[in-house]
């Protein structure tokens, strides 16, 4: 009779184990780092940009079609909504933000849907999208949602600031607070945007003689906090390596760089984003600079700087257009751009650019 009461009060025991075990992720003050689901996530790039718009407002002329066939193809892998990589991130809400899952794919694709196993819990989730091909951004600091970033290289030491070539791929974020719930069928929308931008210049050289041309620009952010999704500048921001963008109009030289945004006055800041995202009021200081390197017939160098005081945005392309003079100088048609002008530049010994 002892006996049969042990086995009986053994199974009792048990089976109040295995209850324990089943109803775990009902208790509110239980671990539920084991009780998850599959959930699905459909991602989709938003290219919102003014391309097209400025391309055919700034290059109207017969001349200047041609310019903006050729910047329309260069640009074509930048301002596109197609991604090659996402990197998908699930970072506690709690505590110090720590990542608790990581999920790379190859996209390939402009929207994908990803089914993931995912714990309940509520998550802060960060994507990044086209960062595997673009040797110039690498995403750092990424196993905390608030230092996660992407940073750019520092380049190399130039005129007074690291000279970089300009970013190859169109970059996109996005940030997403999840609550995943238990027992309920949920999917997730995750829409990323760019982050990155461009600027050309298009310049007349028709009868100014010059040998050749070299343009930088300057004045851009070095880095992205997706979290924050805020930008990261510098005092000592790099040079920026326009490309040469080869035209089948001649006379017309254009050149493209491709980098982060520029500062912004937030005294200017009066248009909210997503009605007008390009729309701006012009800064009193000039916000960043395009900097022109002509090279004469005789071999001298005449150095241009351009300053603009409306601020370059994430998605946007900005076309400045300038004449060449036969000192090497340029003439913004933009009558708000600044120039400063220094003839046989490089006799100063600063830098003899290598054309």
């Amino acid at each position: 009779m002892k006996r049969l009461t042990l086995i009986c009060h053994v199974a009792a025991v048990l089976i109040a184990v295995l209850l324990g075990t089943l109803s775990s992720c009902n208790t509110i003050d239980d671990d539920l780092s084991d009780c998850g689901n599959d959930y699905q996530l459909d991602y989709e790039l938003k290219l919102v940009t003014n391309m097209t718009t400025e391309l055919s407002t700034e290059l109207t002329t017969v001349t200047e079609v041609g310019v903006a066939n050729a910047l329309r193809n260069h640009l074509s892998d930048i301002f596109t909504d197609f991604a090659h990589d996402v990197d998908l991130s699930f970072y506690d809400t709690q505590k110090d933000s720590i990542r608790l899952q990581h999920d790379p794919h190859i996209m390939d694709d402009n929207q994908a849907s990803y089914t993931l196993y995912l714990p309940m819990r509520q998550y802060m989730h960060l994507a990044v999208a086209n960062v595997i091909d673009n040797p110039l951004v690498s995403l750092k600091n990424d196993d905390y949602c608030h230092t996660s970033c992407l940073k750019q290289t520092a380049g190399k030491p130039g005129v007074g600031a690291d000279t970089i070539s300009s970013h190859n791929t169109g970059i996109f974020t996005a940030r997403l607070p999840m609550e995943v719930l238990e027992g309920v069928d949920q999917s997730f929308n995750v829409h990323l945007y760019m982050v990155n931008c461009a600027a050309s210049l298009v310049v007349d050289t028709v009868g100014s003689g010059l040998r050749d041309l070299r343009v930088l620009t300057t004045g851009f952010a070095t880095g992205f906090r997706i979290a924050d999704s805020t930008y990261i500048y510098s005092n000592r921001p790099p040079v920026v390596q326009a490309t040469s963008v080869p035209s089948t109009t001649a006379g017309e030289w254009a050149f493209c760089s491709v980098n982060f945004p520029s500062p912004e006055d937030p005294a200017t800041r009066t248009v909210i984003e997503t009605e007008e995202p390009f729309v701006s009021s012009s800064s009193e200081n000039s916000l960043w600079e395009i900097q022109v390197y002509a090279t004469l017939p005789d071999g001298s160098i005449t150095e241009t700087i351009l300053y603009i005081n409306d601020p370059l945005r994430a998605g946007q392309l900005k076309v400045l257009k300038a004449k060449a003079n036969a000192d090497g100088s340029m003439t913004p048609s933009d009558k708000r751009v600044g120039v400063s002008v220094i003839l046989h530049w490089n006799s100063g010994g600063h830098w003899n650019p290598e054309l």
